[in-house]
């Protein structure tokens, strides 16, 4: 009998311990919690009400300022000149008179011909024409003293027409041996090979001791002005209007930059031509700067970006690019009001310049506009606003870009 009074008494005690823990007050964590702090986060809607925090977002000033408008495309650079120099006589190469890659000037001596076949030349011709004048000075004379003899009748007419041809004969052979003087002395001149122009030697094609031709397909060398230097570039035919409406109100040429990898000015020059028509195959119209390239910074053949200066906006209205905002029907930009609330203005774009856009319309300088965090934003929010520093950083050399 024993063990179920055990079994019974364990059985109460259970239903009891069961009865004690639905009834008795317990504590739990949500009941010992502070007060009040359930109730936050609720105050920071997107239509700002209720006096909570704004939408954090970054803004700008509007500002207003000279702005310089730059179109650029892509060049080429060319040398100013570039002359092939071929000898003008053949013979023997005596000697090379320059170093490849040398700076000359013109009339600099490059190179030598063997001038002895050419020095003997000439003194035959200086014989002949020595010769000729001596006889055209001869018949001249007794064409003098038979015109005396038929004046006083004591000689033919005749006589005096022969003499009078013989001089004329004498006349044009002594002017046949002059001009061979000259060629010959030419030809002596030629034999010393002369810079045509100023500027740098490339490789030379000949060495000493060849035998070289007259006027040869492989001239000596090639010599290119680089100072100063040439650049082709294209741009867009969309922007002809511009460099016309920009050659018509200044007489001055528009100033040009030449502009390397990471946006390194190479070089400041002029505009020297718009070519006389459109590339159909590519709708480009081709430009040519020259450059004084007193460095040598320029090098022919090199490809770089060439910007040139067609317009200076002054006081134009600016914002940074981040300001404008793409709609339905234009372009927007966000607009803090003064009770901290944003406006979502409509906006008239202009020419984007050095990371700042130019507005043609719809804002005003001095009003804060949202760069940053519009896509938190709608019309009517309110925000809490950082401002970004009002310089325009980049306009040192600004440039819009000519795709």
């Amino acid at each position: 009998m024993k063990p179920r009074w055990v079994l019974f008494g364990l059985l109460v005690l259970g239903v009891g311990a069961a009865v004690a823990w639905r009834f008795l007050p317990t504590k739990t964590p949500l009941a010992s919690a502070p007060a009040g702090k359930g109730s936050e986060g609720g105050g920071s809607g997107r239509g700002g009400g209720g006096g909570g925090r704004g939408i954090a977002v970054v803004t700008t000033t509007v500002t207003a300022r000279d702005i310089p408008i730059w179109l650029t495309g892509l060049g080429t650079v060319h040398a100013f000149n570039t002359v092939t120099v071929r000898p003008r006589v053949s013979g023997t190469l005596d000697a090379i008179n320059f170093t490849e890659g040398q700076s000359v000037k013109a009339g600099d001596v490059l190179a030598q011909i063997d001038p002895r076949p050419y020095r003997s030349v000439l003194e035959q011709s200086r014989a002949r024409r020595t010769q000729n004048a001596a006889q055209l000075a001869n018949a001249r004379r007794d064409l003098d003293r038979i015109r005396t003899l038929v004046e006083t009748n004591s000689e033919s007419r005749r006589i005096l027409e022969q003499q009078e041809s013989t001089v004329a004969q004498l006349t044009a052979a002594a002017q046949a041996a002059e001009a061979a003087f000259e060629a010959a002395q030419l030809d002596l001149d030629f034999t010393t090979v002369r810079a045509p122009i100023a500027g740098r030697t490339g490789v030379r094609f000949v060495d000493a001791g060849n035998l070289v031709a007259a006027n040869q397909t492989t001239g000596l060398v090639v010599i290119t002005q680089v100072q100063p230097i040439s650049v082709i570039f294209t741009l867009p035919q969309q922007h002809l209007p511009a460099l016309r409406r920009r050659l018509q109100a200044d007489s001055a040429a528009p100033v040009v930059h030449a502009i390397g990898d990471g946006a390194v000015v190479l070089g400041k020059g002029q505009l020297d031509l718009i070519d006389n028509q459109i590339d159909t195959s590519t709708g480009t119209v081709r430009l040519k700067a020259s450059f004084p390239n007193p460095d040598s910074a320029l090098w022919p053949g090199q490809f770089i970006s060439a910007s040139i200066l067609v317009e200076t906006r002054l006081q134009a209205t600016v914002v940074p690019n981040s300001v404008v905002q793409a709609g339905l029907d234009s372009a927007f930009a966000y607009v803090v009001k003064a009770d901290q609330t944003v406006e979502a203005r409509p906006i008239k774009v202009g020419p984007s310049v050095g990371g700042f856009t130019i507005i043609e319309a719809g804002l005003t300088p001095g009003e804060r506009v949202v760069s940053d965090g519009q896509s938190k934003l709608q019309p009517g929010a309110r925000v809490s606003s950082e401002d970004t520093p009002k310089v325009l950083a980049g306009t040192k050399k600004p440039a819009i870009s000519a795709q």
